[in-house]
């Protein structure tokens, strides 16, 4: 929910951003899987109202874009997984239903990412399967962003690669108080693959 907390904060208020970065960010953004992840908001929701954030917990930290994270390092996953079962079921509960559940697909934010000038980094896993395309759209759409894949990363790329999540992101802050982050060549942007067509 940070990632697109952060770029909602760019699109609304982009003169008291000074940058962005965006992790992880798309779950349920693309338009064919807009449904499914509806629904699973409020599975999700249900498990937790009928049997608590433990149980949710349990299942949760174990899911396609968190498994990567156990393997990594599984004392830390392990921590996770208990620091989430502490949350406030009522409030994780309304958060899946009223949040999540509920936020605009990123495919309905082209035009106004394509405003947003503010320097943005976007970061994703490369196993955070729900974020990859998502991921390009923004770097597509936004033209002062740039898109960092972490290799082998699920959803949790802060905390399971955080020397190379910190290199990169410390890199983009560098570049942005320098004034040396770029924005887009409109040159790079073209209908032709090769910028040789007839």
């Amino acid at each position: 929910m940070g990632g697109f907390a952060t770029l909602h904060f760019g699109l609304r208020h982009p003169r008291r951003a000074l940058s962005l970065c965006i992790g992880g960010c798309g779950y349920g953004a693309e338009p064919d899987k807009r449904e499914t992840f509806r629904a699973e908001a409020d599975v999700i929701a249900g498990v937790i109202r009928k049997e608590g954030m433990a149980a949710f917990a349990e299942r949760y930290a174990y899911g396609p874009t968190r498994v990567q994270y156990e393997n990594k390092d599984p004392r830390g996953h392990a921590e996770f997984k208990t620091m989430l079962a502490e949350h406030s079921a009522l409030g994780s509960a309304n958060t899946q239903q009223g949040v999540q559940k509920e936020r605009p697909s990123l495919y309905t934010l082209v035009e106004e990412m394509k405003r947003l000038l503010v320097p943005t980094l976007i970061v994703t896993g490369d196993e955070d399967w729900p974020c990859l395309l998502p991921g390009i759209l923004m770097k597509q759409s936004i033209p002062s962003a740039a898109l960092a894949v972490i290799p082998n990363s699920g959803h949790a790329i802060n905390i399971e690669e955080p020397d190379e999540y910190n290199r990169i992101v410390g890199d983009f802050l560098a570049q942005v108080e320098s004034g040396r982050w770029p924005h887009r060549d409109p040159r790079a942007v073209s209908a032709s693959i090769t910028g040789m067509k007839n």
